[in-house]
């Protein structure tokens, strides 16, 4: 849930999901919308279906328990290099190189290296694993990350109360504030859209599954058009009279900026199979997109309902 995630947001999510999932063995026997739900509003879904991946794949290859080979674990579905050296080192006292990019900020700094981010990850990769113990090595792991959460920050670093104040480069050149150094990020483009809300007079709300691959994948979400640099063409996903909200969504994921205009409709009785019915409608279930667009489209369901 850390992974690109800070920890104020994940924490009530993490004791929430691991009390009703507290092992990998019920993880594995979850049910993928469950999961789903309990994931929505944190966003990166791809994760939430890794995990559960995972989970089966520990339960059904791994007799239900990790393996405790670095190989192995980077064959597991969602454990990329960070996550397998952190199991590594923190679970099985392996020592395996942990990088985050507090990590990297620490690592930056204690050897004063200049080249920018993303280009300078091997080097410093490199120097954290010269670094890393074959004593203790998980607490090692986990201390290098505190000092970048704690002291080592982003900003305002708090040099004068640091361990490695003595040998650190950048400290010592005057340079600490200014690293890591990072590449100019590009300009975000704004994509376009058009989500269709549609609810029966009973309250039923036309909901579909997104395709598995690609944003949002295998989450809930209303029906739309595809999302397009240009305005797409609006093709409803049945002949109703659609009305448009006053208001339109405005959401950014990682690298793009998206406008979804709002369509609603009510339609006299429910005849497809995609319709949930109001008692099994949650809203918050909904990835965060989703949950604006149904708040756009409230208050016009109400005066058509009315």
């Amino acid at each position: 849930m850390l992974q690109q995630t800070t920890v104020a947001a994940v924490k009530d999510y993490f004791i929430a999901f691991t009390s009703r999932w507290p092992t990998v063995d019920h993880l594995a026997a979850a049910d993928d919308d469950s999961v789903m739900a309990a994931w929505a509003g944190l966003g990166y879904y791809a994760r939430a279906r890794n995990l559960l991946k995972c989970a089966r794949t520990i339960v059904a290859n791994h007799g239900g328990a990790f393996p405790n080979d670095h190989a192995q674990l980077l064959k597991l579905p969602g454990i990329g290099p960070y996550t397998a050296g952190a199991i590594s080192a923190i679970a099985f006292d392996q020592p395996r190189v942990v990088v985050d990019g507090n990590v990297e900020r620490v690592m930056a700094r204690l050897f004063d290296i200049h080249t920018p981010l993303p280009t300078s990850k091997p080097e410093l990769t490199q120097r954290a694993t010269d670094l890393t113990p074959a004593q203790r090595p998980g607490d090692y792991a986990q201390a290098v990350m505190d000092l970048g959460a704690t002291i080592c920050t982003p900003r305002n670093p708090a040099c004068g109360i640091c361990p490695w104040r003595a040998p650190c480069r950048a400290r010592a050149q005057g340079t600490a504030a200014t690293l890591p150094q990072k590449l100019p990020k590009s300009a975000k483009p704004t994509r376009h859209g058009t989500a269709f809300v549609a609810v029966t007079q009973d309250g039923s709300v036309l909901l579909e599954r997104r395709p598995e691959k690609g944003l949002l994948g295998g989450m809930m979400g209303f029906p739309g058009t595809h999302w397009t640099v240009e305005p797409p063409s609006v093709v409803p996903p049945f002949p109703s009279d659609w009305i448009r909200s006053p208001v339109d969504v405005r959401h950014t994921f990682t690298h793009f900026h998206l406008i979804l205009s709002v369509m609603t409709t009510t339609v006299d009785k429910v005849n497809t199979e995609h319709f949930t019915p109001k008692s099994d409608f949650r809203p918050a279930d909904l990835p965060t997109v989703m949950q604006k667009v149904w708040n756009a489209a409230a208050d016009q369901v109400q005066r058509n309902l009315s």
